[in-house]
């Protein structure tokens, strides 16, 4: 190919200077970010210049801007497919502050449906255990035996107990139950290749058992208890379950494709990223969870007063609802 080489300079040398800005401020600022224009012109630039450096290669008067071109290809290249620690770093961060988020948000109408589907079994439960007290023997399951007894007498046992039953076994006990939450979640979410159907019944026994014990409770003129006992971790791990439900729902919407066109596999590869996401968070959340009920949660009146307990769970629910409901600066809008 010939071509006039101080005329191709002079034409594209606007062309080089421009990446090369781009990369400086890139480097600059480690943490930063492009839109999605900003990318696309990115990636336009780099194509650009391996373009014009695959030109001026046959040109050995040149070697100058040759090694140039090649600087500038070889650092975009490394940019594109970044490997530095700072973003390694900044990577956790960056997905549960900003894309653990957004992506609850873009399946916000999901998430409501798992609610719905979560309080009708509560309901349930709640009305099965009022009409029928046996019920909650065929109803919760046998690692929870210590909700079949009457409330009041374990109320009394709680606050009367001279002995602490957890001493030394806290950090297992909440390894135990971050373990098992977390284990129910991913099997929420893997229902959802059942066409929801999994999933839908998950979330519906889960209301059964949270209905049953709530009714339980209040029948039994012990709602102060139940507060103190629930919310530190209920208004983490609850909703934590209801996104695990949201992914599981999701999935299945996916599965069965209805009124999309798309085969199947370009169905989930659209949403696998949302659902990771989801379900990562899920974890993160739940480990918070099993940390409060281990150390705060177990501990009642009089070591730790309700009403502290109860107003620590509200802050917690209000935190959630804005982290999650925030839509926050530095990143993309949500699509």
């Amino acid at each position: 190919m010939l071509i006039d080489l101080h005329r191709f300079i002079a034409s594209e040398r606007q062309t080089w200077t421009e990446l090369e800005e781009v990369l400086d401020r890139l480097q600059r600022a480690t943490n930063a970010r492009m839109s999605v224009e900003e990318a696309m012109r990115f990636h336009f630039l780099y194509e650009k210049v391996s373009s014009d450096l695959a030109k001026i290669t046959t040109f050995a008067s040149e070697p100058a801007t040759k090694a140039y071109l090649e600087s500038l290809t070889a650092r975009a290249y490394a940019e594109i497919h970044e490997t530095r620690e700072k973003g390694k770093r900044f990577a956790l961060g960056r997905w549960f502050l900003f894309d653990f988020p957004r992506a609850f948000r873009r399946h916000a109408g999901a998430f409501w449906v798992a609610v719905a589907i979560m309080l009708v079994g509560g309901l349930f439960g709640g009305f099965a255990v009022r009409l029928d007290p046996e019920a909650k023997e065929a109803l919760v399951p046998a690692q929870f035996g210590h909700l079949l007894g009457d409330p009041t007498a374990r109320v009394r046992e709680e606050e009367s107990a001279e002995s602490d039953e957890l001493s030394g076994a806290r950090a297992t006990f909440s390894t135990s139950l971050m373990t098992n939450n977390i284990r129910v979640s991913i099997l929420t979410l893997a229902s959802g290749i059942t066409a929801g159907a999994g999933t839908v019944i998950l979330l519906f026994y889960n209301g059964i058992l949270l209905g049953l014990v709530t009714s339980d409770y209040l029948a039994a003129g012990q709602g102060v208890f139940l507060l103190g006992w629930l919310l530190p971790h209920g208004v983490i791990e609850i909703p934590a379950i209801l996104v695990a439900g949201q992914a599981g729902l999701v999935l299945g919407r996916t599965i069965v494709g209805r009124g999309d066109r798309k085969p199947l596999r370009d169905r989930l590869q659209e949403v696998r990223g949302d659902l990771a996401m989801l379900i990562l968070g899920v974890a993160v959340l739940l480990v918070w969870a099993g940390l409060v009920e281990a150390f705060l949660s177990q501990y009642h009146e009089p070591v730790i007063p309700y009403w502290l307990k109860i107003g620590f769970g509200v802050l917690e629910l209000g935190a959630l609802v804005f982290f999650l409901g925030w839509k926050r600066c530095g990143g993309e809008e949500d699509r």
